[in-house]
């Protein structure tokens, strides 16, 4: 071929490209997003890396900061959701209640949560805002279970805005239940009201301080769970999220526990009365779910990327509950956090129920088929990953 000054241009045209493209794989992240690397170096505390995500969301809107969230370098064990919840208050100032529309899965519901507390701080508590709550919550992103997670979302907020008084949040998250739905928007707020008493309390760190004090009894952590305070229907959601309580009281560290003091923190579940199995399931399911991302140093953005040695001790730390009950609990809801309602890669829960203990294989195995079923209806081609037995009932 004779190189003429076309081809010859053409030629260094393409070599230029080329060092360009190659140039920017050797980068981490994409040059848009240059924060990334930055962000997370040096901070002293979580507030600072929260006062620093609050800043870029302002600069730069919070949709561009929720993208530099989604791969920045970050230290060990930094509690993603409650940073999702910072990003997603400065979304709803910014986008009102049509910011959900950006609100994916990423920090577990952390973004929509945050607009519909929004909503409520800024409309009240009357029925055209639990309209409006309701519909920006069937906008929410992801599959069937986004819809009820944004109501679990919501009773963080309610909590916040009565004062952390949890009779007047049981009061206005009743008003929420649909029989279309068994009531599970009401449940899933009071569970998230719950979960804001374990580990909030940044709306009014001094009111939730007080209230902390009011509700937990410092002997008996199941107290909470079983008095009249909590509706009889919303118990096992109160049990799911009280197990950083459970840590507390068997002495564990709550940034990164000490797997000594798990066997006594089941311990407490043992308590739960036999007549009531489904509270004792909620409450040795509450570890699976923390071990889980406690394995993968609290990374919530990438459960479904976590390698077998995460899921391997998160699976093993089930073996430390004292019966086979809640072995088995355990590992049913450890799978549930690697699944997530389905917005997860069904490879990884696939992985996680291989490398489940021989004794709560089936368990795992069982959990996920019935999980698939209801949030994956008629995919059959995550069916045909199961174990042949499984795969039958998965398809219905």
């Amino acid at each position: 071929m004779v190189e003429t000054p076309r081809i010859k241009k053409i030629l260094i045209a393409a070599a230029v490209l080329t060092v360009g493209v190659l140039m920017l794989l050797g980068r981490s992240h994409p040059l848009p997003y240059a924060e990334a690397q930055s962000i997370g170096k040096n901070v002293e505390s979580f507030k600072e890396l929260s006062d620093r995500f609050v800043a870029l969301a302002k600069d730069k809107g919070a949709v561009y900061a929720f993208a530099v969230l989604k791969i920045a370098n970050l230290p060990s064990n930094t509690d993603l959701h409650l940073l999702g919840h910072a990003v997603g208050d400065e979304l709803y100032k910014q986008q009102g209640m049509g910011g959900i529309a950006y609100c994916t899965q990423d920090f577990r519901n952390a973004c929509s949560h945050a607009v519909v507390i929004g909503a409520l701080n800024e409309f009240g508590t009357s029925d055209a805002t639990l309209k409006k709550i309701d519909d920006a919550c069937r906008q929410a992103p992801g599959g069937l279970g986004a819809y009820t997670m944004c109501y679990h979302g919501l009773g963080h907020g309610v909590f916040a805005y009565f004062g952390y008084d949890l009779q007047k949040t049981v009061s206005f998250c009743k008003r929420m239940g649909t029989s279309q739905y068994n009531d599970e928007q009401y449940t899933q707020c009071v569970g998230g009201a719950v979960m804001e008493l374990m580990g909030g309390g940044g709306h009014d760190h001094g009111a939730w301080v007080v209230a902390r004090e009011k509700y937990l009894n410092p002997h008996d952590p199941t107290a909470l769970c079983l008095g009249s305070l909590i509706p009889d229907s919303a118990k096992t959601f109160c049990f799911e999220y009280l197990t950083p309580e459970l840590f507390a009281q068997a002495g564990a560290e709550l940034t990164s526990p000490d797997p000594a003091t798990f066997p006594k923190a089941f311990g407490f579940c043992d308590a739960v009365p036999a007549g009531r199995p489904e509270l004792r399931r909620a409450c040795y399911g509450g570890f699976g779910k923390e071990f889980v991302t406690i394995a993968g140093a609290r990374d919530i953005r990438h459960v479904d990327q976590f390698g077998d040695e995460e899921y391997t001790r998160a699976a093993q730390w089930c073996t430390l509950a004292q019966t086979h009950e809640g072995q088995e609990a355990c590992v049913r809801e450890a799978l549930q956090s690697v699944f997530w309602g389905g917005e997860n890669n069904p490879q990884a829960s696939v992985r996680f129920c291989t490398d489940a203990p021989t004794g709560s294989q089936s368990a795992c195995w069982d959990e996920l088929t019935h999980a698939i079923a209801q949030y994956l209806p008629g995919r059959t081609e995550v069916c045909v990953l199961l174990p042949a037995y499984y795969q039958p009932t998965c398809k219905k």
